[in-house]
């Protein structure tokens, strides 16, 4: 009996983020449409302990060095035995092995999926391993080229979101709220992220310690190894009264219905946030600093201001002129989550992904 082709995703991360999401989404949605799936990971993989619990196949290789002898010779074994149709790396290490090994190997489709914007130290694996790179931003497609990567192996695909999941609950906005005492006449300005540096939350802080009234709550959603560090800045700012940190949530599409005004504050190596367009989809009215990766969405989006990282007077400003344009306009968030879906909905991910993939033989039969 015919099998389905077999589509392996690999990573070196073991921690839990935004990469590590798009992995799953991929596999999942991979499987529902009929293919066959696994994972090839280094052992203490957050990603692996979601895998399993979604049955999918897991498989563990020592990524992290590619001078690692005989991680290479289980690595270049186990793809012997599982005869993928696609193998898909994402990180630097397991790109580099994974990419050469799978070449050994004769895999009919090698892509390697480019997270971040932030340089590379060569272009060789890019040009040699991968038929495809799908870049997460246009930013990043561009950076890569300008870095000496072949522009013809690369195909623009960021994170795909479903819409279906993201939208505005007017249950939510009440059991939120209430959940942590936020009243009607306060503004809640919100921030969906993993607490790393690079999310930009100090700012957040400052910027809230500069506002001339404790009208403003800030409600960041979300956990991570910064979240220390964050506090000592909340504290130093001396605004605890005002912010509210959530940790992790597995449900932050029911967060965003709270939400009056969304402060992003990213400011380097991001692709496009899945958090990001993710708060799109409600329509609320956006500040955000000039992120390359970050501004390519707002083509699409009419109630923003953008803000350079670190000028608190600019971002005190935004939020206050947005403050004044929280009332929904049904109209016009339809209109904007039509538009962000037709480029940045899960739906438009997975056709785009199928299509390259037929375009490389890798299909249902």
């Amino acid at each position: 009996m015919h099998k389905p082709p077999l589509i392996v995703h690999t990573d070196w991360s073991r921690s839990w983020g935004g990469q590590e999401i798009r992995t799953l989404t991929e596999l999942r949605e991979m499987r529902k449409l009929g293919f066959r799936v696994a994972l090839i990971v280094r052992a203490g993989s957050e990603l692996a302990q979601r895998c399993k619990q979604e049955d999918i196949p897991v498989y563990f290789i020592d990524f992290s060095s590619k001078f690692n002898l005989p991680a290479w010779l289980k690595l270049l074994r186990l793809l012997w035995q599982l005869k993928p149709a696609v193998v898909n790396t994402h990180s630097s290490e397991d790109s580099w092995m994974a990419g050469c090994a799978a070449r050994l190997c004769g895999v009919p489709l090698i892509a390697r999926t480019r997270h971040v914007l932030a340089p590379i130290s060569s272009s060789l694996s890019y040009n040699i391993f991968p038929h495809v790179i799908f870049a997460c931003s246009e930013a990043i497609a561009k950076q890569l080229v300008e870095l000496g990567v072949r522009p013809d192996k690369i195909v623009f695909q960021s994170t795909g979101i479903d819409e279906e999941r993201f939208q505005f609950s007017v249950q939510d906005r009440e059991d939120i709220r209430k959940q942590y005492n936020i009243g009607d006449d306060e503004i809640l300005v919100g921030n969906v992220a993993f607490l790393r540096h690079y999310k930009g939350h100090e700012f957040i802080a400052r910027t809230a310690a500069a506002l001339p009234n404790n009208r403003f709550k800030f409600m960041i959603v979300g956990g991570g190894n910064g979240r220390t560090l964050l506090e000592e800045a909340i504290s130093k700012a001396g605004v605890q009264e005002q912010f509210i940190l959530t940790g992790h949530r597995e449900d932050p599409e029911r967060f965003f219905s709270a939400m009056d005004l969304i402060f992003f504050s990213s400011y380097e190596t991001e692709g496009i946030s899945q958090s990001f367009i993710q708060g799109l989809f409600y329509g609320l009215p956006l500040l955000t600093c000039r992120t390359p990766s970050i501004l390519e969405p707002l083509e699409f989006v009419r109630t923003y201001r953008l803000v350079d990282y670190g000028d608190v007077a600019a971002a005190k400003a935004g939020l206050l002129e947005l403050s004044a344009q929280i009332t929904r306009d049904e109209e016009q968030i339809q209109q904007q989550r039509q538009a962000i879906a037709a480029k940045y909905g899960l739906k438009r991910m997975m056709a785009n992904i199928i299509r390259i993939y037929s375009e490389h033989g890798v299909q249902i039969q």
